[in-house]
């Protein structure tokens, strides 16, 4: 009998290979590896030279991308339902500049708070442009809106009996939309409005009909947020249009508008997502595809073509943005990691939490690349911006560029430790300050000391203590 022979086993080896960028920000790494081509930072201006001018950290907007990216976005909906505005939503950066520029080429304001409204009246937005959306409308804030004749989306039956009580001051019907909710996604988004497959938006819409006061006039849906996936808005819309036309069956109201809310993905990637957001990210083109379809489709069957509105902000301005840290230290840790520490963390880049931002050398750089972990400069373990990237070599002085940090980042950026730092805007071959960096006099501003807590001066202290001064940049030292 032949016995087969064993094959004797051998332990799998597994090595890490590094694959170039497909921006070949980096190239292969490794010996012998080409330059890492870096370029300019942002619109032809080089990051060294907005850096001497300006500080570090510092974010950076490119004007001309503001404008090309609501161009595209406008005009990908326009060609095919021209009925269509942009509603920029405030909160994913209301820096005065960028909403400014924004308005410039037609952009109407999406806001969700009476503080919100304030500033795009500040920007000379008139009511019937602005939107104005958010699960808490304080009743002075809903009286002043609907004054100035914005179009208010109710969330909720309190706000009805609210803007009853405005009717009832401004002596006239108050036009209204109501935010409507879906099983679109798992989990659903369903803290906003009503739900339309229990019936309560369509009761609601009742409700609305049987008041004196109120006019039903606009639909409102916001299906969540990142959102990759057109099909979810082709169902949003298709929702509400059935809706609207059981609405106009009924006479239950006059529809004027259907907002679609936002949600639209950027290009920036999502920290469990395997490929880069620029090969996921749905185009303008095909947003506007899925929703301007069922909308064409279904449109002749209302007795007027309605308007839709559209409430982007991280597909507009996200990648307008660039924030500029620059190194303070490299260090090793015990388990032999590479910590790069940066003098801006997730104070300023909050959206590192979620988001793996592109992080590119701010000069040409010649050597290997190394895996290492980006930290901020706070006193927290968890202020990490990048962790396990591929670096060219770095020092002290080092400036590194993140990518894509234009949505709430600014706006939900924060004065933990150090005050927030400039952001200007790159115009043309020029710049300028859109907002000056903070001071510690600006954080201590709305403080109020009691007499019985004022300190003494350092004269008549008894320990000995003197107050300490922070330097001219607000920032002191440990």
């Amino acid at each position: 009998m032949t016995h087969a022979t064993q094959e004797r086993y051998e332990r799998p080896l597994i090595m890490r290979r590094e694959l170039g960028s497909l921006t070949k920000q980096w190239g292969g790494g490794g010996p012998g590896a080409p330059p890492i081509a870096v370029g300019e930072a942002v619109d032809g201006v080089s990051a060294q030279s907005l850096k001497t001018k300006y500080g570090s950290p510092l974010y950076v907007v490119s004007e001309a991308t503001l404008r090309k990216n609501l161009r595209g976005f406008l005009s990908a909906f326009r060609s095919r339902y021209p009925e269509t505005v942009l509603a920029y939503s405030y909160k994913t950066n209301y820096v005065s500049g960028i909403c400014a520029t924004l308005h410039q080429e037609g952009a109407w304001a999406e806001v969700v708070s009476g503080f919100e409204l304030e500033r795009a009246r500040a920007l000379g937005m008139p009511g019937s442009q602005i939107v104005y959306n958010g699960p808490y409308k304080p009743f002075d804030h809903l009286l002043e809106a609907a004054r100035l004749g914005v179009r208010i989306n109710v969330d909720n039956l309190e706000e009805l009996a609210d803007l009853e009580e405005v009717s009832r001051q401004l002596k006239r019907p108050v036009k209204i939309g109501i935010r409507v909710n879906m099983r679109l996604n798992d989990p659903p988004w369903d803290k906003f409005g009503f739900n339309m497959e229990s019936g309560q938006a369509l009761e609601v819409c009742r409700r609305i009909h049987g008041s004196k006061l109120l006019r039903l006039a606009g639909l409102h849906l916001h299906a969540g947020t990142y959102l990759a996936n057109v099909e979810i808005y082709k169902r949003a819309i298709t929702g509400l249009l059935d809706l609207a036309m059981t609405v106009e069956a009924q006479r239950l109201g006059d529809i004027e508008y259907v907002d679609l809310g936002g949600g639209y993905a950027s290009r920036n990637t999502i920290l469990s997502q395997l490929l880069p957001g620029e090969m996921t990210a749905p185009s303008y083109a095909e947003y506007a595809e899925a929703i301007s379809a069922p909308l064409k489709a279904c449109v002749k069957r209302l007795p007027r073509r309605p308007l839709l509105i559209l409430e982007p902000g991280r597909a507009i301005v996200d990648d307008a943005v660039t924030l500029l840290v620059s190194v303070v230290a490299v260090k090793k840790t015990p388990d032999g990691r590479t910590l790069v520490v940066v003098d801006g963390g997730v104070n300023l880049l909050p959206t590192a939490y979620y988001f793996r931002h592109d992080v590119v050398a701010g000069r040409e750089v010649e050597g290997d690349s190394a895996r290492v972990d980006i930290v901020g400069p706070l006193c927290m373990q968890i202020d990490v911006l990048r962790r396990d990237v591929s670096l060219p070599p770095v020092s002290r002085g080092s400036i590194l560029l993140f990518r894509n940090a234009g949505a709430y980042t600014v706006s939900n950026s924060m004065q933990f430790i150090y005050p927030r730092p400039p952001v200007v805007v790159v115009s043309g071959r020029e710049t300028h300050v859109l907002r000056r960096g903070e001071r510690t006099e600006d954080l201590v501003r709305l403080d109020e000391m009691p007499a019985h807590l004022a300190p003494r001066s350092a004269a008549s202290s008894r320990n000995g203590h003197k107050t300490a001064r922070a330097n001219g940049n607000g920032r002191g030292h440990s």
